[in-house]
């Protein structure tokens, strides 16, 4: 008897100490570690004739494209019930929307928690710029490397993105 009590004081006493341990742990590194980019959500680039590239793609590598350029269709790694999505789009040439960066592309990168990770980078002093726009499909915001290139985060709602396509009749590239 006194050895099954002292068997389940045991259990107890180390139960306790990995709890605790479990806690300082959490406390120091924060409840959950930050997934920063988890994937590309997009490449978008500059071209003469957009609509010219899109069909040169859907005719000679086959993409589903539409008005906006095509959207790659996939299965999570962590979990392949789930899908995900990766957006594929020529912009004009004359853009302005990869300002103030000078390239000729841009790339977005899905991310985990968007608002964590920003105030991660604030404290890096990452070039923020501008704030977070929130859309049915998930949250956005751009910041710049430390080469001048635009880059977009997105923390996504596949389940609405994948709504969304249907909606405008889009069709994903498998």
């Amino acid at each position: 008897m006194k050895k099954r009590i002292l068997i389940t004081l045991s259990f107890i006493g180390i139960f306790a100490l990995g709890f605790a341990f479990n806690s300082l742990l959490s406390n120091y590194y924060g409840v959950q570690p930050l997934k920063k980019a988890t994937g590309i959500g997009g490449i978008f680039f500059k071209c003469k004739d957009p609509k010219k590239v899109r069909e040169w793609y859907k005719n000679h590598l086959g993409l589903n494209t539409n008005a906006y350029g095509a959207v790659f269709e996939w299965r999570q790694g962590a979990d392949s019930s789930k899908k995900g999505f990766t957006q594929w789009s020529p912009f004009n040439e004359k853009t302005t929307y990869f300002e103030p960066s000078t390239k000729d592309f841009m790339i977005n990168y899905r991310v985990g928690n968007l608002e964590a990770l920003i105030a991660e980078l604030r404290k890096d002093s990452v070039t923020i710029l501008d704030k977070v726009e929130t859309a049915e499909y998930g949250k956005f915001i751009h910041i710049m490397d430390i080469e001048g290139n635009k880059i977009e985060l997105w923390e996504p709602n596949d389940v609405e993105f994948e709504k969304l396509g249907a909606k405008i009749g889009a069709t994903t590239t498998k």
